[in-house]
């Protein structure tokens, strides 16, 4: 069960690629949970704009309200994605310790955490595009809004 330390060392040098992986996909749940406070910070500006004056009379805040809806839960599978493909990263530079430590030569379990970190940050990377197509999507509700409200004010 004791290795040496040459014989411990090609692990750590296996496991560089895994360690880069999570740092990179830490910096991609940075700017997901950045995305994910703007869009709760609009939707709590929106829903207090629309218990002030009359719901029914902004239809537009309420489609918009939906889009942010939508884009946070979009925006969340995306953040558990990425969070799990670190979770699985993790799991791969455990997998290489323990079984060079107790001499497992079966690479399944190594070939599985990795496929499975990169399926789940495809997934998160899918996720975030579409919350991407959503915030256009919202854009435009809001724009089409400001378009309509400034042909109704009469030229000055």
């Amino acid at each position: 069960m004791t290795k040496s330390l040459t014989q411990i060392i090609p692990v750590l040098q296996g496991a560089i690629g895994p360690v880069i992986l999570i740092s990179g996909i830490g910096l991609i749940l940075l700017s997901l949970t950045n995305r994910f406070a703007r869009i709760l910070d609009r939707a709590r500006v929106l829903a207090h704009q629309l218990r002030v004056n009359a719901p029914d009379r902004h239809p537009r805040q309420l489609e918009l309200i939906r889009l942010l809806r939508l884009r946070a839960q979009w925006n969340r599978a995306s953040i558990g994605l990425a969070s799990l493909s670190i979770l699985f990263a993790a799991t791969l530079i455990l997998l290489l310790f323990v079984q060079t430590l107790l001499t497992i030569e079966s690479a399944l379990p190594v070939i599985l955490a990795f496929s499975l970190c990169l399926l789940c940050l495809v997934g998160s990377v899918v996720a975030f595009l579409w919350d991407i197509h959503l915030s256009v999507v919202t854009l435009q509700v809001e724009l089409d809004d400001v378009a309509d409200r400034s042909s109704k004010i009469p030229p000055g």
